[in-house]
């Protein structure tokens, strides 16, 4: 299934950029691609989006109308069903450069180097519940087997950057290290100290908010955010004025619920579901909280500094690449509520630290992880291999 018209238009000298990924939903790895294609410049790029399984609505998010879109429809287990369709579909496109993302996706690799695609670029934007810390077994000789079909590597973190070469051993490959992007416009801190949230019930400027925002799924573990707040708020003094905010859903709204629930405090808490005016609800908060068991580099974490709030988030992936401890926010170790409430409770007793931990966030952002930065990082490694094959034409097949 496709939609738009195609973007292989005769004679359009302008490379084409196939992105790979496996579904294109509402999702950090995704909404990146959605500003990349936006951002870059017109003149000097196409772009076709490639779904191993599914194009959802959210493709309406890409203002540009000449943007092919294909949905393979792949069902679960091994891509290998799809070589032929996506031959065939890298033949018939014609794009300079293949960009899969994730292991999901690294799949496509193979299909598009048997096509002739000059160029292989693979993305590794994070890590799931099957491999918080990239030593999985299986997932590691799946990454070497397709070793050689990649001529070049995109890792968002140092961390993922380290990974690649030590445990996946691409040194014969080259790595482009590029952080995720924020748009420092659209999220912005609030005019005054902080923004009221759209039904949100906890309107009293005496609250103190604390909160997250993202899909409640086992690796985010908002469980344990749900665990410090009870254990915080039981010390006593900050149930007069802590609140929690979670929003997104998901699997594990239910066990957050649950454990408010028998601590007797979910009246304390609000968990609207998912969300589309996340700026706003970032802005309404005065503390953000990642409790992730794993992490690329945070979307959310980006957004949340631009905002101008201090995060406290879990010492995993790259989030101490994010958040600088005791200056930006404060890390902690994963899966452990009596840290998570020690930091909230910190803050809470302490507003103008969170104040100026909040502005610090917001400087970091506009100095290191600007969209126009990302969105350059990006444009100057498509030039780079653009200008590389057209150096070596007789490379068109060969692994890079």
């Amino acid at each position: 299934m496709s939609t738009r018209p195609s973007a292989t238009a005769n004679g359009d000298p302008r490379p084409l950029i196939a992105h790979v990924v496996y579904r294109f939903d509402i999702g950090g790895l995704e909404n990146g691609v959605v500003n990349l294609i936006n951002r870059l410049p017109r003149e000097s790029y196409r772009h076709a989006v490639v779904a191993l399984t599914d194009v959802t609505d959210f493709s309406t998010r890409i203002r540009r109308e000449d943007v092919h879109f294909v949905a393979l429809n792949k069902r679960p287990g091994h891509a290998i069903r799809l070589f032929p369709r996506l031959f065939r579909l890298f033949r018939e496109l014609a794009p300079t450069i293949v960009h899969t993302r994730n292991l999901a996706a690294l799949e496509a690799s193979v299909p598009a180097w048997l096509a002739g695609v000059p160029t292989r670029v693979h993305g590794e934007h994070g890590r799931d519940m099957g491999d918080l810390d990239g030593t999985n077994r299986k997932y590691r000789r799946i990454r070497r087997l397709y070793r050689p079909f990649v001529s070049h590597y995109v890792a968002l973190s140092k961390d993922l950057e380290r990974s690649l070469r030590g445990t996946i051993g691409v040194d014969s490959r080259p790595i482009t290290q590029i952080y995720n992007g924020v748009d420092t416009t659209r999220f912005a801190p609030a005019p005054e100290v902080r923004a009221s949230i759209n039904g949100c019930p906890f309107t009293d400027d005496d609250f103190w908010l604390v909160g997250t925002v993202g899909r409640l799924q086992q690796v985010k573990d908002q469980v344990t955010l749900a665990e410090a707040f009870v254990r915080a708020i039981k010390r006593g003094p900050a149930i007069a004025r802590m609140r929690l905010v979670i929003v997104g859903d998901g699997p594990l709204k239910a066990r957050v619920e649950k454990v408010l629930d028998a601590a007797g405090m979910r009246q304390l808490a609000w968990l609207p579901g998912e969300r589309d005016d996340v700026p706003e609800i970032l802005r309404g908060l005065d503390c953000f909280v990642l409790p992730s068991l794993a992490e690329g580099i945070s979307n959310t974490i980006l957004e949340a500094m631009a905002c101008g709030i201090p995060v406290v988030a879990t010492r995993v992936g790259g989030n101490p690449e994010l958040v600088e401890d005791g200056m930006t926010g404060r890390l902690v170790p994963p899966v452990n509520a009596e840290a998570m409430a020690a930091a909230l409770l910190h803050y809470v007793e302490h507003p103008a630290l969170a104040r100026r931990h909040g502005l610090a966030g917001r400087h970091s952002v506009l100095q290191r992880f600007s969209l126009d930065r990302m969105v350059a990082d990006y444009l100057s490694l498509y030039d780079g291999l653009v200008a590389h094959r057209k150096l070596r034409p007789e490379h068109a097949r060969a692994n890079g």
